[in-house]
């Protein structure tokens, strides 16, 4: 897949979807829709993945205390 904004890919894949569940197409262009719809939810979830990475975490102490701790990832990146 040729590179594109995550924005970008979510708009189409609800473009997508709403094609899909119009219903009005033949099948090969169902399915050609459809595989199109995988790709682009497979990257957009890689995508998520990999921000969340970067996200610094909480963790709470023994006390319940609430910690923001730094991520490796968010350092070197």
């Amino acid at each position: 897949m040729e590179p594109i904004k995550f924005e970008e890919a979510l708009k189409r894949l609800e473009e997508l979807v709403g094609q899909l569940e119009d219903g009005d197409l033949e099948l090969e262009e169902a399915i050609r829709l459809f595989e199109e719809g995988v790709k682009l939810s497979l990257y957009c979830q890689q995508q998520l993945k990999a921000a969340d990475s970067k996200v610094q975490k909480l963790v709470q102490t023994l006390e319940g205390d609430l910690v923001l701790e730094d991520c490796p990832e968010l350092l070197e990146g």
